[in-house]
């Protein structure tokens, strides 16, 4: 087992309801669902001999061990645009289900210049969720960013431009996905989008304009909603100061830096346009009193938008089972310092964009 590093944490809670401590909530929680987490181990209790299809998710019957199972892999072209071929694949578990599977639906991330959708430092991440009974979907975006010097607020037109690609492409992907579920065994009320970096700058912008009706995102049927963010290291772009919605966004789960100098932890702003940080997005939601999880990794640079998908798995899908198939109605701000890691803090925009 691997040996535990000296944490330090500072929990901040603000709940609209009345809860336990969160340590006995959360392992109350595991007892509900059937699953003991321990350490990142997650195995079933043998005394729950049938199939879990609570929320749509299998359980292995008996104490067989999600890790067993074989991953399905499957690569299919959601569109032709500007002539670029975009393709996603699409991982699954071995289980057999007539039950439509929640969607985890992923963009990379590389400042909008560079990233692959199958890169290895992912596969983590996809594997944990294809074998809990997801259909994990990885997608190409075209990169508007390649050959573009570092963005800033006197030259954001081509970051604003690369984000708009970005996000497009991303409603191609999910309307291909919500007219193919059924074929595709998915399940339209419960996808789930999640971004690292810039896929985090993506899936962020998305959900807020589609609760804000943006005209770009008129290409996805009006009653559609995500049904939940995780963003590792995201921003949302406005040029019309602090971000705010029309309609309600989807439970958001945010995991950021506060040390990033290369997408903004809280905000950068100039008069109405601005880049606004996972910081600036979660004060936010707790004055309009919106659900969400945010992760501030106290002294930690932008590696944030990479290492939680091998380190933090559970707690993400403690997030997913809470806050998207149960709705819970929490608003939770936890400070995480871990001292034995050491910070990078040497990407910016400069050195990044050379």
């Amino acid at each position: 087992m691997t040996q535990k590093r000296p944490l330090y944490i500072l929990i901040l809670f603000s709940f609209l309801l009345l809860l336990p401590h969160p340590f006995f909530a959360q392992l109350q929680k595991e007892i509900q669902h059937g699953i003991l987490v321990d350490s990142g181990h997650v195995s079933r209790f043998s005394a729950q001999l049938q199939k879990e299809t609570r929320h749509g998710v299998l359980i292995d019957s008996g104490h067989v061990s999600h890790f067993s199972a074989q991953l399905q892999k499957e690569t299919l072209r959601y569109a032709v645009t500007d002539g670029e071929e975009l393709w996603m694949d699409i991982y699954r578990g071995d289980s057999i289900t007539t039950e439509p599977r929640p969607c985890l639906l992923f963009v990379f991330g590389g400042g909008f210049k560079e990233g692959e959708r199958d890169a290895k430092g992912y596969q983590p991440y996809f594997d944990y969720f294809a074998r809990r009974g997801f259909a994990v979907v990885s997608i190409d975006y075209r990169l508007g960013m390649k050959g573009e010097k570092a963005p800033g607020m006197f030259n954001f037109k081509p970051l604003l431009k690369a984000i708009e690609m970005a996000v497009v492409d991303l409603y191609t992907a999910t309307g291909y996905l919500v007219d193919h579920a059924e074929e595709l065994g998915i399940d339209p009320g419960r996808i789930i989008i999640s971004g690292s970096s810039a896929g985090a700058i993506t899936v962020l912008q998305a959900d807020y304009w589609k609760r804000n009706r943006h005209p770009n995102a008129e290409s996805l049927p009006a009653d559609f909603r995500y049904a939940g963010v995780i963003s590792f290291a995201g921003a949302i772009f406005s040029t019309n100061g602090t971000p705010s919605y029309l309609q309600p966004p989807a439970p958001t789960l945010f995991f950021h830096g506060s040390g990033d100098r290369l997408v903004p932890y809280n905000k950068i702003r100039l008069f109405h346009l601005g880049m606004f940080g996972s910081k600036a997005i979660a004060e936010k939601f707790k004055l309009e009193r919106y659900p969400y999880q945010f992760y501030s990794m106290e002294k930690i640079g932008h590696e944030v938008a990479d290492y939680p998908m091998r380190e933090f798995l559970p707690e993400i899908e403690q997030f997913i089972r809470d806050w998207v198939f149960d709705r819970s109605r929490r608003m939770v701000d936890i400070r995480y310092e871990d001292m034995s890691r050491k910070a990078d803090l040497t990407a910016t925009p400069a050195n990044y964009y050379k």
